[in-house]
C-alpha cells in the first residue's frame, strides 16, 4: 500500500485506500478492517493525505512533514482522547505548528492516522519521489 493512495473521507472514521474513482464517487478499502465499499461524492468528500497541509507559524507544511517529525520523535504518542496531552506532544515534536488555527480535533486525527500508518507499515513517501527515483541519484554538474 502506498501513502499516495490514501484518503480521508468526511463522515467516516479512519483512513482508506482509494481503489478506483468515478465521477459520482469512489471505491475505497478501509485500513482498519479491509472492507471495500463505494462512497458517493454527493454525501462525502475525499481528501488525499498528500494534499493536506498543516498551518504553522511560518509557511504551511504538508502533513507528511508532521508525520516525519512524529517518526523521529523520542516521545511516545499520547492518548488520543487527551487533548491537553496531544497539544503538549505537538508543542514538543512540531513546535512550529500554529495551535490557534490547528484545532484539537485535527491534532487528534493526526495521532490516529499516524498510528494507523505505523500499524500497517506504510512508508511515508510522497508519490512524486516514488515515480522518478533517477532524479535523486543524478550527480550535480558544475
Amino acid at each position: 500500500m502506498e501513502y499516495g493512495k490514501l484518503v480521508a473521507v468526511t463522515g467516516l472514521p479512519g483512513l482508506f485506500e482509494l481503489m478506483s474513482s468515478k465521477s459520482d464517487g469512489g471505491i475505497v478499502r478501509s485500513l482498519d478492517d479491509k472492507s471495500t465499499k463505494f462512497v458517493s461524492t454527493r454525501i462525502h468528500q475525499f481528501s488525499h493525505l498528500e494534499s493536506i497541509e498543516v498551518y504553522t507559524i511560518r509557511d504551511n507544511v504538508n502533513l507528511i512533514d508532521v508525520f516525519h517529525a512524529m517518526e523521529k520523535a523520542t516521545a511516545s504518542l499520547p492518548d488520543e482522547k487527551d487533548a491537553t496531552a496531544i497539544k503538549k506532544y505537538f508543542e514538543q515534536v512540531f513546535p512550529d505548528m500554529d495551535h490557534e488555527r490547528v484545532y484539537d480535533s485535527d491534532r487528534k486525527k493526526m495521532i490516529k492516522w499516524f498510528s494507523l500508518l505505523k500499524k500497517h507499515a506504510i512508508p511515508l513517501v510522497l508519490s512524486e519521489s516514488v515515480e522518478d527515483p533517477s532524479a535523486q541519484d543524478e550527480p550535480a554538474q558544475g
